[in-house]
This record gives structure tokens, C-alpha cells and sequence, in this order.
């Protein structure tokens, strides 16, 4: 079986877990507080950063989308990497919209200043970057409606890593409660449907210690 090192609300973690579930899968998950450098961990990953999977073997595998499209090579079914060129294209294109420029702006700025830096011991939030978590988050959102007025799925007619990895990122800021979904119904829509997957529900099911979620988080008649 593999074992997955992560933590809780990072959203690269959550990214794999769901493409895992969605794989039918089945894995151990381990915290791994990466702060704490642990030798073993590093000797799986120099980088020193989840997520990591470590296959039954013992190889170790790191980088979210490493890991995932290494799933869909391995088990084809479903694609989640897309099925031809162009369709794979874009779904990579959006993988990295979420995973860096969403990630950046929004992510970091919510999840990392009101949560991270608390575990870290960094120091109070800076609330200059939380006002400009909650205002950069509407464009974003902006966009995923944009996207899904026009497409099934993110990326097109089927469910992929774009939609799982701009689903992992707001699963973090929904636990905070600061996703204004009430702004944006067709992509509060779209979220309602990845939400209520299978492959979602162990995300759902997560209370991090001493941060627990919004009361509306593992409703999914949100």
C-alpha cells in the first residue's frame, strides 16, 4: 500500500489525495511537519516538502503533479490528464494557474497568514496580505465561472486535474470560512459538484487541531 506524507491543509496534498480517491487507491496517510526537517523524510525528499507518496517498493515520489500524472500513466482510468494533446494542454495550463497564480494571490495569503504562520510561530498575520487574499480570490472565482458557462468541466468535457487542483486550493480557503460563494453561483455550482464526489469526502471529514473548519465546510448543501 502507499503511504502519503502530507499535511492537512496544504493544497498540493489535497490535489493528490483527491486524484488517489478518484484512482480507487487505497494509502496510508502520515502528517509530516516539515519544519522539523526529520532526516528520515529528507532522505525521501531532499527538498524537504510535501507532498511525498512512497510507493509499496520504497521508491518515493514528490511533487503534486509529479504524482499525479504518474497515477494516470499507471491507471489510465479515469483520465484526469486528459485524453489528446490539446486537451492535456489546457488542462496543464490550468493546473498551473491554480497551483501558482491562485496560489500566490489567494492561497498564501489566507491559508498561510491566518494558519501557517501560527504553526510556524512567524509572528501575528499581516493584514495587508489577507485584505489582498480577499480581494484577489473574486477574480479568480471570476474566472472558474467564466470557464464552466462555457465548458462542462474546467478544462472540457470531463472532470480533470484542473478541476481537482482549483478544487483542492478553495477546499483550504473554504475551511477558513472566505470563499464569497454567495458572489458567484455558477462557480459555488461547480464546486457543489466536485464536493459531493466520493473522492472528496475524506478532505470533508478533516478537523486540524486547535483550527477547526467553517461550520458550513462539510455541507454539501452549501
Amino acid at each position: 500500500m502507499q503511504t502519503l506524507y502530507h499535511l492537512w491543509l496544504n493544497p498540493f496534498c489535497r490535489k493528490v489525495r483527491i486524484v488517489l480517491h478518484e484512482k480507487k487507491i487505497d494509502f496510508d496517510l502520515k502528517v509530516e511537519n516539515v519544519w522539523e526537517r526529520r532526516r528520515e523524510f529528507l532522505a525521501l525528499n531532499p527538498a524537504g516538502d510535501v507532498p511525498v507518496l512512497v510507493e509499496p517498493g520504497g521508491t518515493a515520489l514528490s511533487g503534486s503533479d509529479v504524482i499525479a500524472e504518474f497515477m494516470d500513466e499507471i491507471h489510465p482510468e479515469p483520465p484526469l490528464v486528459g485524453r489528446h494533446p490539446l486537451e492535456r494542454a489546457e488542462v496543464r495550463r490550468l493546473v498551473a494557474w491554480f497551483d501558482r497564480k491562485f496560489n500566490e494571490e489567494v492561497t498564501e495569503n489566507l491559508v498561510g497568514e491566518k494558519v501557517m504562520k501560527r504553526f510556524l510561530g512567524l509572528g501575528a498575520p499581516d493584514s495587508k496580505a489577507i485584505r489582498a487574499g480577499h480581494n484577489n480570490i473574486h477574480t479568480h472565482l471570476s474566472y472558474i465561472s467564466y470557464l464552466i458557462e462555457r465548458r462542462k468541466w474546467l478544462a472540457g468535457s470531463e472532470m480533470t486535474l484542473a478541476d481537482i487542483a482549483a478544487a483542492a486550493h478553495l477546499s483550504t480557503i473554504d475551511y477558513l470560512g472566505d470563499v464569497p460563494w454567495a458572489e458567484h453561483q455558477s462557480a459555488k455550482d461547480w464546486y457543489a459538484r466536485i464536493k459531493s464526489r466520493p473522492s472528496f469526502r475524506s478532505l470533508l471529514s478533516d478537523h486540524i487541531p486547535g483550527a477547526p473548519p467553517s461550520k458550513h465546510y462539510a455541507n454539501l448543501d452549501f
